[in-house]
């Protein structure tokens, strides 16, 4: 009799147990719970999640005398730079990406990991057009340039700039923009 009774209490201890478990989130199995991933630091990994890109306005007139408003995200960071518009799958009319860079210099672009195509526009320190590359092909590792010194490029979808008349030379503000600190 005593046998039985220290078996069951000992079944009793070992039921009360995996309750205890079981209340506490954890399952009373011993297999080990899945490792986590760790956050991927790549910035032009696919699968990469960085922050909440500031938001601004930019202002081009066209050759006639109209103004176009272009909503941006402002990449003003060097990974923010550098992942830019990439895995993106469309990227709608009147929107945009500002890359801010702290000085005036030579810059050039290339298209990895960017899936559609778009007009790059370099704009110069005292906010005039220094050249567009139209329609620049996706996935390209190419350097685009429009060998003249710019502080700003704006990019907006592929062929938006020759049908709004924006060209060389035509005059850019920005709205909202002064506020953001530029890293190097």
């Amino acid at each position: 009799m005593k046998t039985s009774r220290r078996l069951g209490l000992v079944l009793l201890s070992l039921a009360l147990g995996a309750c205890q478990q079981e209340a506490q989130g954890r399952q009373p199995s011993s297999t080990p719970p899945a490792p986590v991933k760790p956050p991927v630091t790549d910035v032009t990994a696919k699968d990469y999640v960085g922050p909440t890109l500031p938001r601004a306005h930019v202002r081009l007139k066209d050759a006639f005398g109209g103004v176009h408003r272009v909503e941006v995200e402002v990449a003003a960071t060097r990974d923010s730079r550098e992942r830019g518009m990439m895995w993106r799958t469309e990227f709608a009319e009147g929107k945009g990406m500002l890359f801010l860079f702290p000085q005036e210099s030579m810059q050039g672009f290339w298209m990895r990991n960017t899936l559609i195509p778009l007009d790059i526009i370099f704009i110069t320190a005292d906010l005039r057009v220094a050249g567009i590359v139209s329609r620049a092909v996706p996935r390209s590792m190419e350097t685009r340039s429009v060998g003249a010194p710019s502080q700003y490029v704006l990019e907006v979808p592929g062929g938006w700039a020759e049908k709004v008349g924006v060209r060389k030379g035509s005059p850019v503000e920005f709205e909202g923009v002064s506020n953001i600190r530029i890293d190097p």
